[in-house]
């Protein structure tokens, strides 16, 4: 991804209009959701591969069916339907993961309990032939079982998610078995896989163990466990910018609990249960060698609440990391499955902040509410999507005007790059916007056309005025983040709308240069 520092363009304007670099935003985002998609059957997950644009896989936990929305349609044909599920409240196929080489190797894994008694199954497939970003179905003869779990008779406790950490490691979380109060105690018995975070290499047959993981070569543990000591941890998140991890664990009768684990310091926690709900003793017996409650070697959660106000199941959320909505890069989302009830919280230095209650303001406009949150997703942008057990997807948006219009693509000549010129987040007073060039040439000249008017006849595929644009040469360099932070306090009393297109120094294109898309930048006062 390429950028350039635009310091000061309120100078190469001249249009009464500034718009001046900014490190972060300054005012709190107004949120709203759209629907996405609905009519789905119990959908549990929703997802993308890693550089995909253009889809949004949904997983359907009793169908056994993994449905595309592509383009914004649902498409007629499942990507993979998952035979041989057990099918409960919490059995089913529950949740997907995308291997970190998809483009390229088509791998994706599922994670379901099957027939017969309810085994939990990680089990990898790759989709047909042809280019893994494009192609809509999966090939079903190439199911490979990496590990089976056996289940205990009660369908509960499932845990249910497939991750894949900034490590490249697979992660997955399984429940303490079922039943109430984990009568085996199995969520402390370090030789079983119920009640744990574990983690897996891929890459690694036939055991998947990797040689990181925080309890290889201690035979009183099985060496995939990375954490310990967890009821359900039905959903959790690894943030993709910083590694920690954030898990929702379903307590008993009376706590629901998010844990925290930073990057650095994540592996081998045991997080208390059966001996601990929350921050509290259970008073159940000790069990498997555990510790006493209340001891140092427990890891508290940074945040509780109890079942007031019919609150009964938390749903673990993500962290959001897109730049429709700049000021809330880092915030973590969660709900309550019960009580519908969608909360956001930061983490700073392993300490939750306030915790804000967005239900009203995330409640669609002339709709139903949204109940029954069975899982939060994150699309490749890094936006966030909730998943209702009714049937629809919902995406959480700003409620301000998009901040741009994309007006085509000016492509000149061929055989050359093709570059993006885009821009999401609030182009208004006190935020800030993210303007983004991708897929163009590494450190070469740029011109920035900029125009108050569009063009009647579009030139050179473009949609500016010949002759009235201003130009502003400069040189275009990568750098780590690939952002552009711009910040924009129009004058006036109305919105102000300006029209802007690169045109690159493109050696591989027929006419040696490219012109990328043109935008419409929309100001709000």
């Amino acid at each position: 991804m390429l950028k350039t520092k635009i310091s000061a363009i309120a100078s190469l304007l001249a249009i009464g209009a500034a718009i001046t670099s900014l490190p972060s935003a300054s005012a709190a985002t107004s949120l709203d959701t759209v629907l996405v998609g609905s009519g789905f059957s119990r959908p549990v997950w929703i997802g993308s591969p890693k550089g995909d644009k253009n889809r949004l896989f949904v997983v359907e936990q009793q169908t056994g069916r993994i449905e595309i929305i592509k383009n914004g349609v649902i498409l007629p044909t499942a990507f993979l339907t998952q035979t041989g599920i057990a099918i409960g409240n919490e059995q089913g196929l529950l949740s997907m993961a995308f291997d970190p080489n998809y483009a390229s190797n088509g791998y994706f894994y599922v994670y379901y309990t099957a027939t017969g008694g309810g085994t939990i199954n990680i089990r990898r497939y790759q989709v047909t032939a042809g280019d893994p970003m494009t192609t809509d179905v999966a090939d079903v003869t190439t199911a490979t079982t990496l590990i089976t779990i056996a289940h205990p008779t009660n369908t509960n406790h499932n845990g249910g998610l497939l991750k894949f950490g900034t490590d490249g490691l697979l992660y997955a979380g399984t429940g303490d078995g079922g039943s109430a109060n984990d009568p085996p105690c199995n969520a402390q018995n370090k030789l079983s896989r119920l009640g744990k975070l574990l983690r897996l290499d891929v890459n690694n047959p036939p055991t998947y163990v990797p040689a990181s993981n925080p309890f290889v070569g201690n035979t009183a543990f099985d060496p995939l466990i990375f954490g310990y000591g967890i009821r359900n941890p039905w959903r959790y998140d690894i943030d993709p910018a910083t590694g920690d991890i954030y898990i929702g664990d379903v307590g008993q009768n009376a706590i629901e609990e998010i844990n925290y684990l930073p990057a650095a310091t994540a592996a081998g926690r045991n997080f208390g249960w059966r001996i601990m709900e929350g921050n509290n003793c259970t008073g159940l017996a000790a069990c498997n060698g555990s510790l006493p409650c209340n001891d140092n070697g427990y890891t508290d959660p940074i945040h509780t609440y109890s079942h007031s106000g019919g609150a009964c199941s938390v749903t673990g959320g993500v962290v959001y990391r897109g730049c429709a909505i700049p000021d809330l890069q880092g915030t973590y989302f969660f709900a309550d499955y019960c009580s519908n009830q969608i909360w956001s919280t930061t983490v700073t230095g392993g300490v939750a902040g306030p915790i804000v209650n967005r239900t009203t303001e995330l409640d669609p406009p002339g709709t139903p509410a949204i109940t029954t949150i069975t899982n939060f997703g994150r699309d490749e942008c890094g936006e966030i999507y909730i998943c209702e057990q009714g049937g629809e997807i919902w995406k959480i948006v700003p409620a301000a005007p998009a901040p741009a219009a994309d007006l085509g693509n000016g492509k000149v000549g061929g055989n050359g790059l093709t570059p993006k010129w885009s821009a999401c987040g609030l182009l208004d007073t006190g935020n800030f916007a993210t303007l983004k060039v991708e897929d163009g040439p590494a450190s070469r000249a740029a011109v920035l056309f900029v125009s108050l008017t569009q063009a009647a006849t579009p030139t050179f595929g473009g949609t500016l005025v010949p002759g009235l644009p201003v130009l502003f040469t400069v040189p275009l360099v990568t750098d780590a983040n690939g952002d552009i932070n711009v910040g924009a306090a129009p004058g006036g009393s109305g919105p102000l709308s300006i029209y802007t297109q690169w045109l690159f120094d493109d050696p591989g294109a027929t006419a040696g240069v490219g012109f990328s898309n043109a935008l419409r930048l929309d100001f709000q006062p």
